[in-house]
């Protein structure tokens, strides 16, 4: 029986950042409760060497060792179906750490297994369309390993080597990986990066139909075992290519809506807002986009014209502390880029609450949470949006019956999601 994400209220957390370790976590579904929300998005809880906060994976079959155990995350995640809370887990398919078992495999000296897992170059001048994700951080998407004598590719940080999709064991082995987690409790997958999985000469290497096969092969795996699972897609492109993500029914089920969550920072620009509501609809039934204010990443401001990213740029951020990619985004909580006005962080929940889609609040945000105080000068200025919760703050709040977070809250527990302009028909 498929699970009926049009009613869920998506919460997106660091373990470590909000409660410390699964056991921590478990001590918090009072506070879940007490929000309204009914699903957890837990980001990157594998081991990891930490260059990407998680994101770059080295082991996709345990916890990271801070966060506690295997066990306890089997024990919460039962406690958290027995309370009716999905948990949503990141799936990090287009690359892995190079600390991977995989990768390290793959460069020893005489072996040949695991080499066709990723992406070999003795020239680095292949698949020169494919964007830089991180031009700010590396030159070019081929890092040279010495001891190869080669050079591997790497999409965004140089220590996550790119996944070689064509090889059909990686597809075998990321499956397995998600029966692993679905038994032990994970009611959906977040995709993450899942527009890069395949990369072809003379194109851009994003969004290929190579890569929305293999998405088809997911669904086709999940749906045959598990069709109460969902997979969510990160993607971040026009309305009409994300799109695409759903397929026709037979891709994923919950796709970000990026677009949409730039334009809710454009004010008093509802034109354009009504435009990409209109534009939003026509999906597949069983489908849903997920809306969002903000995220564990920087608020990327791509699909807005020049003009519409330097008005937000200069009100949110004239001083330019909080720059990513080269005024492409800015890393900056909700509260900061709505200068902590009360009224307006109100508004902007209540704005999301109102659109078609599976609502996503990233942790915090609920309280007004902040910037971190992260010391000297950092080049992923995404990790000031990654602070530790406070919770002193929500504790003082839970208390005050008009608080930020018990408006958010009280407008939580009043959300009816819009039926879909085909229901309505």
């Amino acid at each position: 029986m498929q699970y009926d994400w049009a009613n869920t209220v998506l919460y997106e957390l660091y373990v470590d950042k909000f409660a410390r370790d699964f056991r921590g976590l478990a001590e918090k579904f009072d506070y879940f409760n007490k929000l309204g929300v009914t699903a957890i998005h837990i980001l990157p809880h594998y081991p990891s060497p930490m260059v990407d906060d998680g994101y770059d994976v080295s082991d996709y079959r345990d916890v990271r060792k801070e966060l506690g155990s295997l066990k306890d995350f089997e024990a919460f995640g039962k406690m958290a179906r027995e309370k009716g809370l999905r948990i949503v887990v990141d799936l990090v398919l287009n690359h892995v750490s190079t600390q991977h078992f995989w990768f390290q495999e793959a460069i020893r000296p005489g072996k040949k297994s695991y080499r066709d897992y990723f992406l070999w170059s003795k020239t680095a001048r292949e698949f020169a369309d494919a964007p830089n994700a991180f031009p700010h951080l590396k030159p070019s998407n081929w890092v040279h390993h010495s001891a190869v004598g080669e050079y591997y590719y790497s999409t965004f940080y140089p220590d996550q080597a790119d996944l070689n999709w064509d090889n059909p064991d990686v597809f075998e082995a990321m499956t397995a990986i998600m029966d692993f987690w679905v038994a032990r409790g994970v009611g959906g997958f977040r995709l993450d990066a899942v527009s890069h999985l395949i990369k072809r000469e003379g194109t851009s290497s994003k969004g290929l139909p190579e890569t929305h096969a293999i998405l088809k092969k997911l669904r086709a795996h999940v749906e045959a075992r598990y069709p109460e699972v969902a997979l969510l897609a990160e993607t971040h492109d026009s309305i009409k290519a994300t799109k695409e993500y759903f397929g026709n029914g037979d891709e994923c089920h919950l796709v970000y809506n990026f677009p949409l969550a730039e334009a809710f920072f454009l004010t008093g620009n509802d034109q354009k807002l009504r435009h990409l509501l209109a534009e939003s609809s026509g999906i597949p039934e069983g489908c849903q986009w997920a809306t969002f204010l903000r995220s564990h990443d920087e608020l990327s401001l791509d699909t807005l014209t020049p003009e519409e990213r330097q008005v937000i740029i200069s009100d949110a951020d004239p001083e330019r502390k909080f720059d990513f990619k080269h005024g492409r985004g800015i890393s900056m909580r909700l509260a900061g880029i709505l200068k902590n006005d009360r009224r307006k962080i109100i508004d902007a929940f209540r704005l999301l609450l109102s659109v078609r889609g599976l609502p996503v609040i990233y942790y915090g945000e609920e309280i007004g949470m902040k910037n971190a105080d992260v010391p000297g000068k950092i080049p992923d200025t995404r990790r000031y949006v990654r602070g530790r919760f406070d919770w002193d703050e929500a504790e003082r709040q839970i208390s005050d019956p008009d608080s930020l977070l018990n408006q958010v809250a009280g407008m939580i527990r009043d959300f009816r999601p819009l039926p879909s302009p085909e229901a309505e028909a």
